[in-house]
């Protein structure tokens, strides 16, 4: 059965000069996943962009058996009355929302749907009906973390749930490297944090210098590192600090933190649990800027590991999708997934 759009409801009109087009909100009728609601609202409500709820009906790829049509309809019947559940009473001037059902392989037709509808951002849980388990993200996460355009909001299932569709963000967390694409998020992260009058943490972890070492170090190699901490210690600091003044008048309150010692993505991980952080905001890539792969490995380990919502910014690109033959009839696969 070929893949079909039903809308929900009048369709959400796009705001002007909005950071993010349209808002996609990805759900499989979990609970872990409706979680992703409020997130996708509290953006929204900041940035003035429309929201649209997605749920996907698996089935209807090749090779599968003719679905049942009673049964199928029935299938879509109960999604849309799901989505207009949630819908109701969710949206308003600030955050305009609509719903669509759309049927297919759950990772293709949501990178599809984004990419023809100008989706910016797509919020998605982490886990979704099977629940928590041994991996970090579940398949479709994935994949969708990996493939879909623009930029991505990933609700960890273990994240506190939020207060219901007026979730706010009372301290929003941003990594910084010291390069410019790391910075580049912080226009965002300013408006997030000022909608919600709450508090901007700006946070760089100091390079720990590595020497080669074949045996002890001597007196002249350790005061060799150590002269490299301080200085790393003290530009990074002079760094945050000037970030600070300059984002003084745009926010509330905005703290700087120099994390020293150990692994930086480790160091980042306990900031976050530590500091109770409600949303961390961080570019897909920093200094090393390797944008042939999905993400740098800091934000990869931020993922997989914060106990926090992440935002992860990136342009409005994917990895391209792929049409392949079978049977007479085409169909799009994400690179790296199996063909029928």
């Amino acid at each position: 059965m070929p893949p079909e759009i039903r809308r929900i409801g009048k369709p959400a009109e796009a705001a002007p000069q909005a950071a993010f087009r349209r808002i996609a909100a990805c759900l499989d009728g979990s609970p872990f996943a409706e979680r992703v609601v409020a997130h996708a609202l509290a953006v929204a409500r900041a940035l003035g962009a429309p929201v649209t709820l997605l749920r996907v009906i698996e089935g209807g790829s090749a090779g599968e058996p003719p679905a049942d049509p009673l049964a199928w309809d029935l299938r879509r019947k109960e999604a849309s009355e799901y989505l207009a559940r949630l819908a109701e009473g969710c949206g308003d001037e600030s955050a305009p929302l609509d719903a669509e059902v759309i049927e297919g392989n759950v990772a293709e037709q949501i990178c599809l749907w984004a990419k023809h509808h100008d989706a910016d951002l797509t919020v998605l849980a982490s886990h979704g009906l099977g629940g928590p388990a041994e991996w970090q993200l579940a398949s479709n996460a994935r994949k969708l973390a990996e493939h879909v355009p623009g930029s991505l909001l990933l609700v960890p299932a273990g994240a506190a749930e939020p207060p219901g569709s007026g979730a706010r963000y009372g301290r929003v967390l941003v990594p910084l490297d010291g390069s410019l694409r790391a910075e580049s998020v912080l226009p965002l992260a300013t408006r997030l944090v000022a909608a919600s009058e709450g508090e901007l943490v700006l946070a760089h972890a100091v390079p720990v210098p590595e020497l080669t070492e074949v045996g002890p170090l001597d007196a002249e190699d350790m005061e060799l590192r150590d002269r490299l901490v301080r200085r790393n210690e003290r530009v990074a600091n002079e760094y945050l600090d000037r970030l600070r003044a300059q984002l003084a008048e745009s926010v509330p309150s905005v703290r700087a933190i120099v994390l020293r010692g150990g692994d930086a993505r480790g160091r980042l991980t306990r900031l976050i649990a530590d500091l109770g952080v409600d949303l961390v905001v961080v570019a897909a890539h920093g200094r090393t800027g390797r944008t042939q792969l999905p993400c740098g490995s800091v934000t990869a380990h931020l993922m997989a590991y914060s106990t926090a919502p992440i935002l992860i910014v990136r342009p409005r690109v994917a990895r391209p999708l792929r049409r392949v033959q079978t049977e007479g009839t085409d169909s799009l696969r994400l690179p790296g997934l199996a063909t029928p």
